[in-house]
């Protein structure tokens, strides 16, 4: 039984299906941080239109951390899991610094097709339900850094099986 992930955002809410066939450990990453409850009251810090979205940064609970927001991970850094699935719109990826291995919890949904990004981040996911959502979130206004100008709050991230979502 596959499972989902329902990002609850103030924006709306995302639902996406994982790739556990191509980026097993990513994905069981992501689901033990969303079940303890990692991911409640973070932000997507970096919204660049046409490109991408990013989240998964503990730091963002903190308003205050701004100028550090896209650094911050769970105390761990994960291996790469290069795969063919391309960046399109809707998919899950895990950001990262230079190093390959430097992932932690941090990731991004492309909301254009980066294709560049292609064997050199690990998808992991696409988004199935809240397209809209993600095109709120990827066209709000920002500021330097990529800084969405409001808040752009990921409010929990569930963990449910597949077949709960129609």
């Amino acid at each position: 039984m596959s499972e989902i992930a329902i990002i609850k955002t103030t924006e709306g809410d995302m639902v996406v299906e994982f790739w556990s066939d191509v980026a097993p450990k990513t994905v069981e990453n992501v689901k033990t941080l969303a079940k303890k409850g990692f991911y409640d009251g973070t932000a997507f810090h970096r919204v660049i239109k046409g490109f991408m979205i990013q989240g998964g940064d503990p730091l963002t609970k903190d308003a205050s951390k701004e100028s550090v927001w896209g650094t911050g991970d769970p105390g761990y850094k994960i291996k790469a899991e290069f795969n063919k699935r391309p960046h399109q719109r809707g998919v899950l990826s895990m950001a990262r610094s230079n190093h390959p291995d430097s992932a932690g919890s941090q990731f991004f949904i492309c909301h254009g097709d980066p294709a560049f990004l292609d064997g050199q981040y690990t998808t992991f996911g696409k988004v199935i339900k809240g397209d809209d959502v993600l095109e709120k979130i990827a066209t709000t206004p920002t500021h330097p850094q990529d800084r969405p100008d409001k808040r752009m709050g990921v409010i929990s991230i569930t963990v449910a099986p597949g077949d709960s979502v129609k």
